[in-house]
């Protein structure tokens, strides 16, 4: 009897550090902000670490964390000097505001494969 319940617990053990494994490897695929960004607009920004193409289409770095960027809209474009915070909420969508605290909310999503490379009007790719 000693030994079906040792072989129990092995069992139990082995199970919960496979759903563990599991859960973990999903987890770390979704945490983080780089990646092609789309917005309902047309909009598209690439966050690459440090670095982002703004929806504008200039190259420029800003303060990144796996999880928020944030970013100053360079000269040449809408709301130059302004701070843009993007905070990243899921694996396909993040959140930013231009300008104060109180900024209407930008809701940006992954961008579809293929879409992050086609270039229209006033977009970044």
């Amino acid at each position: 009897m000693e030994i079906a319940a040792m072989d129990q617990r092995l069992f139990r053990v082995l199970t919960v550090g496979v759903a563990l494994l599991c859960l973990s490897a999903t987890h770390a695929r979704a945490d983080a902000i780089d990646g092609d960004w789309c917005k309902a607009d047309g909009m598209r920004m690439k966050i690459r670490g440090p670095e982002i193409v703004t929806p504008g289409g200039k190259q420029t770095r800003g303060d990144y964390t796996r999880h928020s960027f944030v970013y100053v809209i360079p000269t040449g474009e809408a709301g130059a000097g302004e701070t843009v915070s993007i905070i990243l909420l899921s694996e396909y969508l993040a959140h930013a505001r231009q300008g104060a605290a109180d900024a209407p909310i930008q809701v940006w999503n992954r961008c579809p494969p293929g879409i992050a490379d086609a270039r229209s009007g006033g977009s970044a790719a």
